[in-house]
């Protein structure tokens, strides 16, 4: 006899429910007992956001009930002032009305937790509006209590911030008080979304945990932890933002941002905040290291700096410091032999030879005389040791007219009570005496910054591509946290070639895939060859040119320019001297005869035609309509731009009527100044370590989330297809319907995704849920786990004989 497997609905309904990231985990949760197996259901969601209610059904395909779970004195607190006509106080008819009137087995809450959260100050935490906020714990774990007491849900699962154990003991006391006298058992413990999910971010979480102890007898286990993934491990699967314009959807492109904001990212160091930018050396509110100029484009390059490591530009007849980047960068270390000038001999070294250039700038011949203290005039500004006596007091005593300073060593020996000292980490610290500060060694030098729990939420921070980031908030900006990434991955394309389009590798490079459709306009398909072909016995005349008043070479049967120097530089540009390929006949001339093969490379077809004044001409109806040299205004549409588009063969330049800059014709025009501190733009920064510093787009925030799951083959990136390949445009549309908000700011949907629970976190705890859930349904009391129980110090166990 075969025994089929068994399947047991598990219904979820979610308090505080956002966008539905936990709806959306608990979803996919999986578990299995013996021959049951768990298929998870959302029965609704609650919210006081239409906009997050109505992203909640898209991505659960339940309802959302928008409703404010606020009490009236709560929403007072909150908003000031009374609630508006019409607005309802809510009660437990509702929380069941939101469920469907089904039957809940699990309830997840995870209330608002801007009023814990340590990004807001304790001052600020302590007002009516946000402790109005965080009463919301409670409120919503009593409605639903008294909405489901006749028939109590099996498990809650209560997530916040971890300083909710802190700052929200007191309403923690309330509710594990409320739901014992409902006979729940109760444990608190905390997780990092991170491990469970195995996100690309850390992400440490308060987890409360009440299972009804008649319904539920066993225990309940951790989820499987795993270690942290990398940023570019999950980002890698994303396209490039702004590569190609629009591929990701409005939600994967750059933000914009204040410009000294790009500044602050461009000087931070990959891996590291913004406290790297204390490392900056600045004098007069400056840089003294750094000057910040417009691209080199602008100016050609003029003294501009060429790194050791990369090639030279073309030298020309005007290649000096102020034409181009002529100047290098020389990392080798000047050795003492190499250059004597304004050096300083030992004083038990040899000097340079003295010649007539005696000078600190023509030769080693300055010495470092020891001879101080032997010299009585020469101890002006002079500081006396602790052991001798002072230099004679004179009528002019003043500090430098002798040696009237003593080092005194009595600091080291407390004699001071170490004013101003710094303690190192392993000593202990003075008594605290009176008023602090110069009294004695109060200060602490501490190394820990390393091992704060904030440390990857360090504003300006950016993060390498194989980091995890820190979690995810609402605030994601660059300004907030560490929302910015190195990405590498830059180096594979270059500004003007669209996907690698007529790209040309490089001869160390690993060649793109060959595909159908291989040209050289379809991807990198070209290779940069270095060999020239001849061997090492390949004779020197190959590809010669011969000058005009030199012998040739033997003519020879490899008669081709690659066999000898079998070319000539001919000067007789004359008619006549040549064949006139190429030639170009005078205006007043006759043309040559016209042969069959008649174009311009064997023989003098074109004419240098005089008349440009005439292009208005009505007789000439092709220059007229062709528009040569035609200017397009300002506020009017070019026409179509063909692949041979150029100045001479139709409108295709602008009059710009934008104005230069005001004041003398010296003055820069605003394209060659820098943007106001304030300015919003996007910008691009390649920073030194060949990285490109960017904050990360909105969709990327939501996958280091795990609300898009790149890993599914369905929403994998399209930058592997080919544009010409007849899929691609199938595969950009499913690239930038990936996710789809509500609305179109991008702060709202940062918000929301932040605040939201990350769903492979909220699915391996469904997992566990459902698994003890279909243990106590199929008659188990006692379970082993391989992982283990869900507590930690401050909770024992989710036990029936904890209730004694």
């Amino acid at each position: 006899m075969q025994i089929q497997p068994l399947q047991v609905d598990i219904n979820h309904l979610h308090l505080f429910c956002g966008l539905g990231g936990g709806a959306k985990g608990f979803n996919k949760g999986r578990a299995k007992v013996g021959n049951l197996f768990a298929r998870f259901r959302c029965i609704g969601g609650i919210d006081s956001d239409p906009a997050a209610c109505r992203d909640f059904e898209n991505l659960t395909g339940a309802q959302a009930s928008c409703m404010d779970l606020f009490s009236r004195e709560q929403y007072r607190d909150f908003h000031g002032h009374e609630p508006p006509p019409g607005w309802v106080e809510r009660g437990p008819d509702d929380i069941r009305r939101a469920a469907g009137n089904q039957h809940p087995h699990i309830v997840f809450l995870s209330a608002p937790c801007k009023g814990f959260s340590g990004l807001l100050s304790e001052k600020m935490s302590g007002t009516r509006k946000y402790q109005a906020l965080n009463g919301l714990t409670l409120r919503g774990v009593w409605l639903t209590l008294e909405a489901h007491k006749d028939d109590p849900v099996e498990l809650y699962v209560f997530e916040n911030v971890p300083r909710i154990a802190t700052r929200g003991r007191h309403l923690l006391d309330q509710i594990i008080a409320l739901f014992r006298s409902y006979g729940y058992a109760v444990a608190e413990t905390t997780h990092d979304c991170g491990e469970i999910g195995h996100l690309g971010q850390s992400r440490k979480r308060f987890l409360l945990v009440a299972r009804h102890v008649a319904k539920i007898p066993t225990f309940l286990y951790e989820p499987v932890k795993h270690p942290l993934r990398g940023v570019g491990e999950i980002l890698e699967k994303l396209p490039i933002p702004g590569i190609i314009a629009g591929l990701g959807g409005p939600m994967h492109r750059m933000p914009s941002l204040q410009w000294k904001t790009w500044v602050r990212l461009a000087f931070v160091r990959a891996g590291a905040d913004w406290r790297s930018l204390n490392d900056l050396a600045v004098q007069d509110g400056h840089l003294r290291d750094f000057g910040i100029v417009p691209d080199e484009e602008w100016h050609r390059g003029v003294l501009g700096v060429r790194r050791w490591d990369e090639t030279s530009g073309t030298v020309t007849g005007r290649a000096n410091p102020t034409t181009g980047a002529f100047s290098v960068a020389d990392p080798r270390e000047i050795r003492a032999q190499d250059f004597h000038g304004l050096r300083v001999n030992d004083w038990k070294g040899t000097a340079a030879a003295v010649t007539t250039q005696r000078s600190p700038g023509s030769s080693a011949q300055s010495v470092a005389d020891p001879r101080v203290d032997g010299h009585e005039k020469s101890v002006q500004l002079g500081v006396g040791h602790w052991d001798q006596p002072s230099s004679v007091v004179k009528g002019d005593v003043s500090v430098g007219t002798g040696r009237y300073a003593v080092a005194d060593p009595r600091l080291e020996r407390k004699v001071f009570n170490s004013a101003f000292r710094i303690v190192s980490w392993p000593e202990t610290s003075p008594a605290v005496a009176g008023p602090g500060g110069a009294g004695g060694g109060l200060a602490v030098a501490d190394p820990r910054p390393a091992q704060r729990d904030d440390y990857k939420q360090t504003k300006y921070r950016v993060t390498g591509f194989d980091e995890a980031t820190g979690a995810v908030i609402g605030a994601s900006t660059t300004g907030n946290g560490a929302f910015a990434v190195a990405d590498p991955r830059h180096l594979n394309w270059h500004p003007g070639a669209s996907s690698s389009k007529e790209r040309v590798t490089g001869w160390n490079e690993h060649a793109r895939p060959v595909t159908g459709s291989q040209q050289v306009a379809s991807g990198a398909g070209a290779v940069a060859d270095p060999r020239p072909g001849f061997g090492a016995s390949t004779h020197h005349h190959v590809l010669k040119v011969t000058g005009w008043e030199q012998h040739g070479g033997t003519v020879t049967s490899s008669t081709h320019p690659a066999g000898g120097a079998l070319s000539v530089a001919d000067p007789r540009l004359i008619e006549g001297a040549r064949n006139s390929a190429l030639g170009v006949k005078g205006w007043d001339e006759n043309a040559g005869v016209v042969a069959g093969e008649t174009h311009p490379t064997n023989g003098a077809f074109a004419v240098a035609d005089p008349r440009p004044e005439a292009l208005s001409d009505t007789s000439r109806d092709a220059y007229l309509t062709g528009g040569h040299y035609g200017v397009v205004p300002w506020d009017e549409h070019s026409g179509a731009v063909p692949a041979h588009a150029k100045n001479n063969n139709g409108p295709w330049s602008v009059a710009d009527p934008r104005e230069t800059g005001e004041g003398p014709a010296s003055d820069p025009a605003p394209w060659d100044k820098l943007p106001a501190a304030s300015d919003k733009l996007v910008c691009v920064i390649r920073a030194l370590d060949g990285t490109w510093h960017r904050p990360f787009t909105t969709l990327e925030l939501a996958a280091l989330q795990g609300l898009v799951d790149l890993d599914n083959e369905e929403e994998r990136s399209v930058l592997s297809l080919d544009p010409l390949d007849p899929e691609w445009a199938a595969r950009v549309e499913r690239m930038n319907n990936l996710l789809v908000l509500d609305g179109a700011s991008d702060s709202a949907w940062r918000e929301r995704i932040g605040n939201m629970v990350p769903p492979p976190a909220a699915q391996a705890i469904a997992d566990v849920c459902g698994t003890t859930l279909l243990a106590a349904w199929s008659g188990q009391t006692f379970m082993m786990g391989s992982t283990p129980i869900w507590v930690r110090p401050v909770a024992v166990a989710l036990m029936a004989s904890r209730e004694a």
